[in-house]
């Protein structure tokens, strides 16, 4: 079976990155593209790089375009698919790859996004541990999925294992992300622009404010059937020059018994037999430039006694394993497709 797509923000980052690995899989047509302020201009003419799709044309993002499709993907900023996915009923599956429908709490959405509440859809991390197994099982089948945030996928799976099997303390989470400007769209931004970022690492949302930390909070809870009360993370994202990439260098405190053995097999566990994510062996740690344009994330982790802390550092390319590739793997799941169907654990070198 062949299935129809539309994919909305389609002259963005995270709409071209999906574009880009459903124009590979085989069980997909993609028929509509739509964006905002470039509707009815060549789809190529915003990404020169998808020759394949050359001739279709952006259309506006409207409900009756976006309809009539079996698969919708929502590439919007924070705030807008809310909008539309109330008028895509009859969409059988439906893909949001913003954040309007992430959260389960919404005091938590006011205290970091405002505007309209949704409901929270299937989260699209396959490998996130919860309570009682893997995400997947929630997504097999699922006809509403939320896309996940970037940094918070990367986190969330970087400690899930720790927190689920009790060997590390989430009450004093610290976490650090190089992240590439990819990561905050494609819309012009002063603070973007290659002049401002050659030569530099600008750190940003300082002090507990960026978005994605409730998301974190919420993942990690599900790994330990725990309220998100007892998880507290100070965490740090800083702009590097790199287009794509993130480097997460995540601590917390070791738990009182838990030996080197007990910590290391708590990943492998969760880890071993997954695709996507990889652990790696020990003391050995990921760059990014291991994971440009794969859906992998490459995991080390350290065990730092003098500090009486584990260390997990990962590396995801934030457009696929961070959104798109996430999404596309959501997806595969959902109509009851190979799960790795159009995704590569390789990535690009040098």
């Amino acid at each position: 079976m062949t299935y129809s797509v539309a994919v909305s923000g389609a002259s963005g980052y995270a709409g071209g990155e999906i574009l880009r690995l459903l124009a590979a899989h085989p069980d997909i047509e993609i028929r509509t593209v739509t964006a905002h302020s470039n509707a009815g201009q060549p789809l190529v003419q915003h990404q020169p790089h998808l020759r394949s799709l050359a001739h279709l044309t952006l259309q506006d993002t409207t409900p009756e375009i976006l309809a009539g499709h079996d698969i919708v993907f929502l590439a919007l900023p924070h705030g807008q698919s809310g909008q539309y996915t109330d008028a895509l009923g009859e969409v059988p599956l439906v893909i949001d790859a913003g954040a309007d429908h992430r959260l389960t709490s919404q005091d938590a959405w006011d205290a970091f996004y405002g505007g309209d509440f949704h409901d929270p859809w299937a989260y699209g991390v396959p490998e996130l541990l919860v309570s009682g197994g893997k995400q997947r099982e929630k997504l097999r089948g699922a006809t509403r999925i939320a896309a996940p945030g970037c940094n918070a996928s990367t986190v969330s799976l970087s400690l899930a294992p720790g927190v689920a099997a009790g060997v590390i303390d989430p009450s004093d989470i610290v976490t650090v992300l190089a992240v590439g400007p990819s990561g905050a769209g494609k819309s012009l931004k002063t603070h973007l622009l290659g002049s401002e970022l050659l030569g530099t690492a600008n750190p940003y949302a300082v002090g507990g404010t960026h978005r994605h930390i409730p998301e974190i909070r919420q993942a990690l809870a599900e790994a330990s059937d725990a309220s998100s009360d007892g998880i507290r993370i100070s965490f740090t994202p800083v702009i590097v020059p790199m287009a794509r990439g993130i480097l997460a260098t995540s601590t917390a405190p070791i738990a009182d018994g838990a030996t080197d053995a007990q910590i290391r097999d708590a990943w492998e566990s969760a880890y071993g037999d997954e695709t996507f994510v990889q652990l790696l062996p020990e003391g050995q740690f990921p760059r990014t430039a291991d994971v440009l344009g794969a859906n992998t994330a490459l995991m080390g982790i350290a065990i730092d006694r003098a500090a009486n802390r584990v260390v997990v550092v990962t590396a995801v390319d934030n457009l696929v394993k961070g959104t798109a590739g996430a999404a596309v793997q959501s997806m595969n799941l959902a109509l009851g497709l190979p799960e790795d169907r159009a995704l590569t654990v390789n990535g690009v070198a040098p």
